[in-house]
């Protein structure tokens, strides 16, 4: 297998000038969740370039790509490698080349990279296809950033329908030195839920609140209250997240409005817990307003699940990595409340998701995701391009 690492680092070592080429243009022509279809087109005519035949690529979801790279003996073992491909609604600060020229929509969050990394994999893959046996499913998905998810969006229209036998996915991480990677066997991320909440009262003269309703009083105490859904209802062995993210009361200094509404988000680790928490919210929401002289209306969109790493596969991934990338470079990670739509993927087949680090000496390298300022040290992409080769071929040989 030390013979396979080589070949595999000498192919990503080759193709390194065209894979970060591949992310300098995707970051050039960002485009938003379940709209990707230039991302898509290009990302079709590279994987026809490098040798996959058409009849092996689908498109599906618009604006996803599905494509196969058959090894020998086809039909022994199926594994899937997956990239997302939207972009965030984020004006991007950074002042270099590769900024996006669609205003307002930027790869905050490192999906370019994503994309780049598996294009550059199925390049290395297709030369290596006489060195594994079965066959490798490239996932090029839509959506990522916007609830339903691509990924559920997939799974509905079949493209699992024969589950592979693992799943592998890659994010990048700034809190990581670019040659890294992190992992974590188990429970990883969150499930994530959206809160939607208008609180109505009766307006009038900010000087004469006898005569009014205050909604903007009554949204401080729900504010409040929802907080003891965490301190007091949540089993503190199961992490539990509620946060209000965006309160407008649209009064000024001697007006009291007639309505507030807030967003926010709920996130745990329990699916029996997280269905009991929103019932919880609406309780609490509505039994507060009304108490208070209003009334309130709850909407809670459903996003995606917790996110669980296949233990067995997740270890094996460990050995894997620390094979090619040597010990000092992988890293264990703890849980975090951020969320992923690849969950989806987690809880129908054997799954491994795992961070990329992509901090290097520049200080925009150190910016978190989401924000304006973010990039990453192109020398990420060679560690990202190389682990989704070797863990297929891994999984494959297993």
């Amino acid at each position: 297998m030390s013979s396979l690492i080589g070949k595999i680092k000498e192919l990503v070592v080759e193709g390194f000038a065209e894979t970060k080429n591949n992310r300098e243009y995707l970051h050039q022509y960002p485009e938003l969740s379940f709209k990707e279809f230039e991302t898509s087109k290009y990302v079709h005519q590279l994987l026809v370039h490098y040798g996959i035949p058409e009849e092996d690529i689908e498109v599906k979801c618009d604006t996803g790509i599905i494509a196969h790279i058959k090894g020998l003996d086809p039909d022994r073992k199926t594994i899937a490698l997956r990239a997302d491909l939207d972009a965030l609604p984020i004006t991007e600060a950074n002042d270099v080349p590769y900024k996006s020229k669609h205003e307002g929509i930027m790869h905050a969050c490192g999906h370019d990279a994503h994309t780049a990394c598996l294009l550059g994999a199925a390049k290395v893959l297709n030369k290596l296809k006489n060195e594994f046996h079965g066959t490798i499913k490239l996932v090029f998905q839509p959506g990522e950033e916007r609830i339903p998810g691509g990924a559920s969006l997939l799974l509905k229209e079949g493209v699992f329908k024969n589950a592979p036998n693992a799943i592998f996915g890659q994010h990048v991480y700034p809190e990581l030195p670019a040659g890294k990677i992190g992992i974590k066997p188990g429970m990883y991320m969150a499930s994530a839920d959206e809160i939607y909440i208008t609180v109505n009262g009766r307006g009038g003269h900010g000087a004469l609140p006898n005569k009014n309703i205050d909604p903007v009083l009554i949204s401080a105490h729900i504010i409040t209250s929802l907080q003891q859904i965490v301190s007091r209802a949540a089993n503190p062995k199961v992490p539990t997240v509620l946060s209000i993210g965006k309160v407008i009361a649209n009064g000024a200094t001697n007006i009291i409005p007639d309505s507030v509404t807030m967003e926010g988000t709920f996130r745990t680790m329990n699916e029996d817990w997280r269905y009991q928490s929103h019932e919880l919210i609406k309780r609490t929401v509505k039994g507060l307003a009304e108490s208070m002289g209003g009334s309130a209306e709850v909407d809670i969109h459903v996003g995606y699940p917790f996110l669980e790493n296949d233990v067995e596969l997740t270890l094996k991934s460990k050995e894997w990595a620390i094979e090619y990338l040597g010990p000092d470079n992988v890293v264990d990670l703890d849980i975090r409340m951020t969320a992923e739509d690849f969950a989806f993927y987690t809880h129908h087949m054997p799954a491994c998701f795992y961070r990329l680090g992509t901090q290097g000496k520049a200080e925009n390298t150190k910016a978190s995701v989401h924000n304006p300022h973010f990039d990453i040290d192109p020398e990420s992409l060679k560690v990202g391009t190389g682990m989704l080769s070797w863990l297929a071929i891994k999984s494959l040989e297993e």
